[in-house]
């Protein structure tokens, strides 16, 4: 039977970190219906995605935002104020003509800020006095290939819609209306074993093809999990001051970014450390890390390093219902107790695993559980029901 205990907010924040994860490969976003509101005129997919690449390119952005949170399950949040990042809420967005943005989301706890400059985003919580870093995917391309090659063309267009329709189902370009503009609406499913995840749609503008709604949506569920919807639209050039942010200088610092899961190759240069007795050479632990666990085959096991910690991450299965684990030495990433009420409120389930005690995350896009045993702290993660996490988190010895 499965009890309760509390968990800190800044736990809980890397749990469903790790969750959102998995959604976010597919991920994005939903467009607004609104009847009273503009509509563009009917297009197909690709000419609509052509029109959008080729589409002059505005001065930036900025937004008033409405972030919806609906992966925590009710009776995990404490009454009252928490993180926005937990809980949602309303803030502004700023964009950049090269891309850089600010996402400010405000809340009685705290507020949450969101910044990239286009290769990290640096993620701020001032409820739990947090900063996370992550990696930004880089796309193969130069900011001046239009002016070099020209236009998208039609046919590159559809050459990318077929490659990605090999794994993914694309809807039509569905004309609707988001923040009082224009927009096309695109919805992306998995073809295959998609996990939780159910679908991911975008609204971008008719006319600028700047994205405007974004949401993910959990298998056989119809409204959105996770969405962050634009409003009161402005197209003008924003100031740098709008997009940057600094962090207090004592705040707790997550970094996920590729410096930090990387070793190095002698020589000071960055180098990916992979395989079982690689990885086992680096630790202080002995490393789990089975052949399959859940049925699922063992695909890779890659070194995992912050600052001077180190530990293993664990992938089983391919695709979206992948199941990732994380090895380390216990006690490695405990929290310290910051002394206020509102951190040790926060409830999550306890489940048994083999014998040992697991703080059970159990969410519509997927399960993160976490133990310990035998000195080691394990954290199972995966767009998969509770039954499957549980039983991968047994096959761990």
């Amino acid at each position: 039977m499965k009890r309760l205990r509390t968990v800190s907010t800044r736990r809980l924040l890397v749990i469903v970190g790790a969750v959102a994860v998995l959604a976010v490969t597919a991920g994005i976003a939903q467009g607004a219906l609104s009847g009273g509101n503009p509509t563009p005129d009917p297009k197909p997919l690709d000419r609509a995605v052509v029109d959008a690449l080729n589409a002059p390119k505005v001065d930036g952005l900025t937004a008033s935002v409405t972030f919806d949170n609906n992966l925590i399950p009710a009776g995990s949040l404490p009454e009252g104020s928490t993180s926005p990042l937990l809980s949602g809420a309303k803030g502004r967005l700023w964009v950049s003509d090269d891309g850089r943005f600010r996402v400010e989301l405000q809340s009685q706890a705290g507020d949450a800020q969101l910044v990239s400059d286009g290769k990290q985003v640096t993620v701020y919580d001032a409820s739990s006095n947090t900063v996370y870093r992550f990696d930004v995917p880089q796309e193969r391309r130069d900011d001046g290939d239009r002016a070099k090659h020209g236009p998208v063309t039609l046919d590159q267009v559809n050459k990318a819609i077929a490659e990605i329709s090999k794994h993914w189902s694309l809807s039509g370009a569905d004309p609707t209306s988001t923040a009082g503009e224009p927009t096309y609406t695109v919805r992306i499913s998995p073809r295959d074993d998609g996990g939780l995840l159910g679908a991911a749609e975008l609204a971008f503008d008719a006319s600028n093809g700047i994205p405007l709604r974004a949401a993910v949506y959990a298998d056989n569920q119809k409204g959105p999990v996770l969405e962050l919807k634009a409003d009161d639209v402005s197209f003008a050039q924003v100031p740098d001051s709008d997009l940057n942010m600094t962090p207090p200088a004592n705040a707790r610092v997550v970094d996920m970014s590729s410096r930090q899961q990387r070793g190095h190759d002698g020589h000071g240069k960055p180098s990916e450390i992979e395989g079982p007795e690689a990885v086992q050479s680096k630790v202080d632990f002995k490393l789990a890390a089975p052949e399959s666990v859940a049925g699922l085959p063992r695909q890779g096991v890659r070194l995992l390093q912050h600052g001077n910690e180190s530990g293993a991450v664990v992938v089983y299965g391919k695709g979206l219902g992948a199941i990732g684990v994380i090895e380390q030495k216990a006690g490695q990433q405990r929290d310290k107790p910051t002394g206020g009420d509102r951190d040790e409120q926060l409830r999550l389930p306890q489940v048994n695993i083999d014998g040992a005690t697991g703080d059970e995350l159990a969410t519509a896009l997927g399960t993160v559980i976490t133990f310990e045993r035998g000195g080691v702290a394990y954290t199972v993660a995966g767009s998969v029901p509770p039954q499957a996490a549980e039983q991968a988190a047994c096959e761990l010895r």
